[in-house]
């Protein structure tokens, strides 16, 4: 069980990764166009954007191995400790995008934080998954 449990946080922890980088990517990609126009549809033509490629292909890998986590372990563990990635995207945010936070949006960032601090004291009831 504890090679099961060892596995379930490496694998939240690059969920979690790959939720950050895949948004903050993403934001990036279409704040920031290449300035190439092949059609007159903006959001068509960012798919060319090497950050908005970048984007799509992490928040595709994210969702696949949060797949794979729900099967390793509860629902009511997965969600509350994966949270901590909006908090990570409003810090990115914030830093890199240079985005406006206001006090409202630190504090529901902190109530997530705190919910995925309680949530990630607990044991995650690790399923034993096959190699």
């Amino acid at each position: 069980m504890k090679n099961a449990r060892g596995r379930v946080y490496l694998l939240t922890a690059f969920v979690v990764a790959a939720n950050v980088i895949g948004n903050f990517a993403l934001s990036w990609g279409m704040k920031n166009p290449t300035g190439i126009k092949l059609t007159q549809i903006p959001p068509i033509d960012a798919l060319i954007s090497p950050w908005v490629l970048l984007g799509i292909v992490l928040l595709a890998v994210w969702t696949l191995s949060r797949i794979t986590l729900l099967s390793w372990a509860d629902l009511s563990f997965v969600l509350p400790v994966t949270s901590i990635g909006y908090v990570l995207n409003a810090l990115i945010g914030f830093v890199f995008l240079h985005e406006d936070i206001s006090w409202q949006r630190w504090l529901g960032t902190a109530f997530i934080l705190s919910g995925t601090i309680l949530t990630g004291a607990t044991p995650p009831k690790a399923t034993e998954v096959d190699s």
